[in-house]
């Protein structure tokens, strides 16, 4: 045993999990490893770390028995919040077919363009996190998804609370030094109220147009559109609610990622020439791995959390098999997942070749990424846009301000 497990067994009992999360966030790979060698199931008395592919992806692949219990304070009965229910399947398979793929070619376009003119504009100076990594996929929302006569700085407010709260201020993170976890709360409800005032007003405008013959064609007119023909159980609050879905996934979790991204090919002088000489080269196939690998090597979650429904075994048929309990939060760390040699070659090797349809960067089983198609153009295509800037100079990365996701980035390149 070396030194993370040590320090952990030396602490007591109250203090394990928070000096567990230090090392998950702090100093992760190392202690991911030890994990996998010597204790795959850490049982804390908040939390339960799991953090072998296998049992990640067991936990993943039963909503059964891994429910996402967890969710459903924060988010109500949005789909995303059940587990295994008609409502979910049904909502989910009309979202799939709203967000079509047949758009990707489109959507990557449109972000390239948006964010090309946003660098430009900006003259040689620019803070990257409200004008391009939240920036743009607001611009996304607005113009592609159908948020008419919205205003983003709101849609960046409603997305960052409701982002917060959901995966940022769970029972487990009161161990987090400065977190307000009631404040959170209150501003999630209030970001709530407004974006429903909004939405409800949106709909109601939408509808009438699509009634009168409108032939717009974006997400929220394909939703109206089907909750009028009476083909499917699909209401307009199901219309309101959904579409508040999209707002809520595609602007904090893409600019996450489009950070994390950067972050990671900045640490290595290398590693960052060839990222560039790939996104300045025009093969879109020879970039891409560079962003999901270095996702993989720093991702917008570490972790997925689920609530134990009936005690199970995990690392089962090998000396570290551990009976979880009934109710037991246990947090699916894909992070270490994705570096277990068992599923992933090499892991250690940054490959910008690798089959990343296997990580699980946008999640996995039944609650993965409803949006892990587009956010699969739109993170890559903005990083690859950052990344053809003369003289850039990303400094020392983003600012948090004691946040979970990055706030600030201010960044100098050539005009």
């Amino acid at each position: 045993m070396t030194d993370f497990l040590a320090q952990i067994d030396a602490a007591p009992p109250e203090a394990r999990w928070k000096l567990a999360r230090g090392f998950l966030f702090g100093d992760p790979l190392p202690f991911f490893a030890e994990l996998r060698a010597h204790r795959p199931v850490l049982a804390l008395n908040e939390v339960t770390l799991v953090s072998r592919a296998v049992d990640c992806t067991l936990i993943l692949d039963r909503p059964t028995t891994f429910g996402v219990d967890l969710y459903k304070p924060k988010q109500g009965d949005y789909f995303m919040a059940q587990d295994d229910t008609a409502e979910h399947w049904r909502h989910k398979s009309i979202m799939k077919s709203v967000l079509d793929v047949e758009d990707l070619p489109e959507i990557r376009n449109f972000i390239r363009d948006e964010t090309d003119e946003t660098l430009h504009k900006a003259n040689g100076e620019i803070e990257l996190v409200r004008a391009v990594t939240r920036g743009i996929p607001v611009r996304l929302v607005q113009d592609w998804f159908g948020y008419t006569r919205s205003d983003p700085d709101k849609l960046i407010d409603w997305s960052y609370w409701n982002q917060q709260d959901a995966f940022w201020n769970q029972p487990f993170d009161s161990v987090v030094d400065g977190l307000d976890q009631g404040a959170v709360v209150a501003h999630r409800k209030k970001a709530s109220v407004m974006m429903a005032i909004y939405l409800g007003r949106l709909v109601l405008r939408r509808n009438m147009a699509v009634k009168l013959g409108s032939r717009r064609d974006d997400p929220v007119s394909r939703l109206l559109r089907l909750s009028s023909s009476d083909g499917v159980t699909f209401n307009t609050r199901d219309v309101v609610f959904n579409v508040g879905g999209l707002l809520i996934g595609a602007i904090e979790t893409t600019s996450h990622a489009v950070c994390n991204a950067l972050r990671h090919l900045m640490s290595d002088p290398a590693l960052f020439s060839k990222a560039r000489d790939a996104a300045l080269g025009g093969r879109l196939e020879d970039f891409d791995g560079y962003v999901f690998e270095a996702l993989r090597f720093n991702p917008a979650f570490p972790y997925f959390f689920r609530t134990c429904h009936r005690d199970t075994e995990l690392s089962g048929g090998t000396a570290h098999a551990r009976i979880v309990p009934k109710g037991a939060t246990v947090l699916a760390v894909t992070h270490s997942a994705m570096f277990d040699p068992q599923a992933f070659p090499h892991p250690e090797q940054f490959d910008p070749h690798r089959d990343f349809s296997g990580t699980y960067t946008f999640g996995h089983g039944i609650h993965s990424c409803l949006g892990r198609h587009i956010a699969g153009v739109m993170v890559p295509e903005i990083v690859r846009q950052i990344l053809q800037l003369k003289q850039l100079d990303l400094g020392s990365g983003p600012d948090f301000k004691n946040s979970a996701v990055p706030q600030a980035w201010p960044i100098p390149y050539a005009a």
